[in-house]
């Protein structure tokens, strides 16, 4: 009985312990489930619209459309720079499970470069997996047909439609117009600057010189967007919604190509820059430098030769001479020197010198073109003779100060404000620019005898063939400067508004109408009866001209014999011109480099954009030199 009463008591106690258990379990079990509950209720209630958002960015991604890029146009509606369509075969590599296996099997039915291969790995560095790339553009319809017959041995590859920019004229105007290239990290930098970032999501070329990096938010539109539904591998189900591109805006321009395409003819295999602008408004009608380069070579990446033909041509057809080369404007600056001599009250008209064949300054001669001299001379003679001793004698008497200031109120030595970026300066000397120049003090000082140099457009004078065409202008028009430009107006794709570029006058200089007469009257004896009147015989128009002549070196007293030198050693040809005489409608700069007098090789070139302009008369070829013997070329 006693054991039996023992055997009951540790059962109890064990029933105890069991039902302690089950109701510690239970509890906990409850807990659990009510912290699960409180889990679920927190994530489903209260974090909802949270995670609904983060699950439909795992399932839905916004895919960029490119936007169609502006058109270019000139004047008269000429097409400069466009965009057309062509095939491309483009991979996505999500779908791909041997990438490199993929791109060597197409490889042996569509010729794919290493140039390629690299671009393709770039690509998709930059890129979202589930994004197609081409891995060969341009297809022709032979390689579209190839692919067509195996597309089903790739999946994951497919030809597909893109559109490409084109530039129909080819290297007319590509300084002007520029080009676009694919977009590196320093114009990412630009873009995120301008806070476009989001809007060049899926673009890959970028404008990169001329108008085409000037005007780029212009001509880029609006990226649209498709929205992509995507399962757990990243590869696109299919497409939910899609937000269309807007076309970039379409830029007309005051260029007159036609007006272009004689000019660059008329250099022929010369180098050398000209600009012709509209003076009543800026608006720039031709702007040549020469040689030039086909911006099409740039749009799908330059290829390594090409690039080297033209980074390593002595001719440098990449730089823009008409608004990066700087060149001494010889006797093209003596027109604007009589200009001063008035206005400031150092000469007048009818005030004459006697040119003996030299100046002499501090115990130094100072050499005429004209052996023997000119005689006596006036300022009307001064600038249709181009008589050199008349103007050592004027910029010993007005000091290079007064030389600089009058100058620098015509633009020479500043950048213009042209809406096209890589302006240089220039440069106009004076007591102050040489002390900023140079560090060493015996270096800073302004000798009386440098200013004799400068007055002849000599010297430390350095101007590009833009400042000078905007000069001349400057004076066709009466004082009155407008900033040159090449846009006339924006035209919006969506609306069909015009936005017209006003033209900007950035100041009027106050010249007394007597002097302007003056000047001019001279410079249509240039044409008539000076250094222009063997270019300019048998004009059907009046026109005002200066030729120059720039010394690339010094001569050293030594005689000017061009056939003897070498070409790179020849002097500069300059010729500045405004025509109709009685009312302007066109003033223009044309530097020849290395091309000897203007009278010979710049002012045939002149003649023959005139004659285009004025007359529409078509030209049969190149301009050809005067062949008048150098000894008869006065300068």
């Amino acid at each position: 009985m006693y054991k039996r009463h023992s055997s009951f008591h540790t059962q109890d106690s064990e029933l105890d312990r069991f039902r302690f258990r089950i109701a510690f379990a239970a509890g906990a079990v409850v807990l659990a489930f009510a912290i699960l509950i409180g889990r679920f209720f927190y994530l489903q209630v209260v974090q909802h619209d949270y995670y609904t958002t983060r699950a439909e960015d795992n399932r839905i991604s916004l895919v960029p459309i490119t936007p169609n890029r502006g058109v270019i146009l000139d004047r008269n509606g000429t097409i400069l720079a466009r965009n057309y369509s062509a095939f491309t075969l483009e991979i996505t590599p999500s779908k791909i499970e041997d990438l490199d296996a993929t791109i060597d099997g197409l490889a042996k039915i569509i010729e794919i470069l290493p140039k390629d291969r690299r671009r393709f790995r770039r690509m998709l560095e930059e890129s979202k997996t589930f994004e197609s790339l081409p891995i060969r553009s341009r297809l022709s319809d032979e390689e579209v047909a190839r692919f067509a017959a195996n597309r089903y041995l790739f999946p994951g590859v497919e030809v597909k439609a893109r559109l490409f920019r084109q530039y129909p004229l080819g290297s007319t105007a590509s300084h002007a117009i520029g080009y676009i290239n694919r977009i590196n990290k320093t114009d990412l930098e630009v873009i995120e600057k301008n806070e476009q970032s989001a809007n060049y999501k899926g673009t890959d070329h970028i404008g990169k010189t001329g108008l085409e990096q000037k005007y780029e938010f212009e001509l880029h539109g609006e990226t649209g967007y498709e929205e992509v539904e995507i399962d757990s591998g990243g590869r696109a189900v299919r497409s939910l919604s899609r937000t269309a591109p807007v076309s970039g805006n379409n830029l007309t321009l005051t260029l007159d190509m036609r007006l272009q395409e004689i000019a660059e003819k008329a250099f022929g295999e010369r180098r050398g820059a000209l600009v012709a602008i509209e003076p009543s408004t800026g608006g720039i009608l031709a702007l040549v430098s020469t040689p030039t380069f086909d911006p099409n070579l740039f749009v799908d990446g330059i290829r390594s030769e090409d690039w080297d033909l033209l980074n390593n041509s002595a001719d440098r057809p990449m730089v823009n001479r008409a608004l990066n080369g700087a060149y001494p404007p010889g006797s093209t600056f003596k027109p604007f020197m009589a200009l001063a001599a008035l206005e400031l009250g150092k000469r007048t008209p009818g005030q004459t010198i006697f040119d003996p064949g030299f100046f002499n300054f501090g115990g130094h001669h100072f050499r005429d073109d004209k052996k023997g001299g000119h005689g006596t001379v006036d300022m009307y003679k001064s600038i249709v003779a181009s008589c050199d001793t008349y103007y050592y004698m004027l910029a010993n008497d007005m000091g290079i100060d007064n030389i600089a200031r009058f100058m620098g109120s015509l633009g020479l030595g500043s950048r213009t404000g042209i809406d096209i970026e890589g302006e240089s300066e220039g440069v106009l000397p004076s007591q102050e620019w040489k002390k900023r120049r140079f560090k060493r003090p015996e270096q800073q000082k302004w000798f009386a005898g440098e200013t004799i140099s400068v007055g002849i457009g000599q010297g430390y004078n350095a101007y590009t063939p833009m400042q000078l065409a905007q000069a001349v202008a400057a004076l066709a028009n009466n004082g009155v400067i407008y900033r040159p430009h090449l846009v006339k107006y924006i035209t919006d794709t969506r609306t069909g508004e015009k936005t017209l570029i006003e033209p900007e006058p950035l100041r009027t200089l106050s010249w007394k109408p007597q002097n302007i007469e003056t000047i001019k009257k001279a410079m249509v004896g240039v044409n008539k009866e000076g250094t222009g009147a063997r270019a300019f015989a048998g004009a059907a128009y009046e026109s005002g001209g200066k030729t120059g002549t720039a010394q690339v070196f010094s001569l050293k007293g030594s005689d000017y014999r061009a056939g003897k030198l070498k070409e790179v050693l020849r002097d500069h040809a300059l010729f500045i011109a405004f025509a109709p005489a009685d009312h302007p409608k066109i003033a223009l700069a044309v530097l020849v480099e290395n091309g000897g007098f203007g009278a010979q090789s710049a002012a045939p070139i002149a003649r023959m954009v005139l004659d285009y302009y004025l007359l529409g008369k078509l030209p049969k070829g190149p301009a050809k030199e005067d062949e008048t013997p150098e000894e008869d070329v006065e300068e």
